[in-house]
């Protein structure tokens, strides 16, 4: 099975990945950790991430433990993914990475989730279930200040608003596989409901889909 998850940033959708996964005993992967690495590892080369040569050369040479590297959750870190994941080499550098995951799952897992932006319409276009998290933008930014406080750093509602616009903008309009619901997704708006309640609604989706 696998099970294609999108949307922009602070929707949930990494969260309800990792639930499901869980539950269905199926092997997650986060694809905004691998451009959010090429974009850190473009920062501190010193490096545009938009710079398509050298950007698409960091894509190239990405390792397991690149993934593991500290920061990456940071907004430093979102907004250097955005750049880079704008970049035609960089997404096709990473495509074959997803695609070997997807059909080729680790350990003994019965298939995989894999949340992005573009898994639905490009990485796996023919998942068996595909699902589109949203929430406005205004409940996103707020879930993440929460987060980022929590995590004992400043944040700033009006910035992180801001942030968030222009990396949805980026998201949305780039020429490379744009941020967009796949024609079969089904649309889950999160703005008003809790992580529990996101959950079963994916839950008896997924139901519906592989009964």
């Amino acid at each position: 099975m696998i099970i294609a998850i999108d949307g922009p940033a602070a929707a949930g959708k990494g969260t309800l990945a990792r639930r499901l996964a869980e539950r269905l005993g199926l092997a997650m992967l986060d694809t905004g950790l691998l451009y959010r690495a090429v974009g850190m590892k473009c920062v501190h080369a010193g490096i545009d991430p938009a710079d398509e040569t050298p950007a698409t050369e960091v894509a190239e040479g990405l390792q397991a433990a690149d993934l593991e590297a500290d920061g990456l959750r940071g907004d430093e870190a979102a907004n250097a993914a955005s750049k880079v994941s704008a970049v035609p080499g960089v997404r096709a550098a990473l495509l074959d990475f997803q695609r070997d995951f997807a059909q080729a799952p680790p350990g003994a897992a019965k298939g995989a989730i894999l949340d992005g932006r573009d898994i639905g319409t490009v990485v796996c276009p023919d998942a068996d279930v595909k699902l589109f998290v949203t929430a406005s933008t205004e409940v996103r930014a707020e879930r993440r200040v929460k987060e980022l406080r929590e995590r004992g750093l400043d944040a700033i509602y009006a910035r992180v608003l801001q942030d968030m616009q222009e990396r949805d903008a980026r998201d949305s309009s780039r020429a490379v596989a744009p941020l967009a619901p796949a024609d079969d997704a089904v649309v889950l708006d999160t703005s008003d409901l809790d992580a529990d309640a996101v959950f079963d609604q994916a839950l008896q989706i997924v139901d519906a889909h592989v009964r």
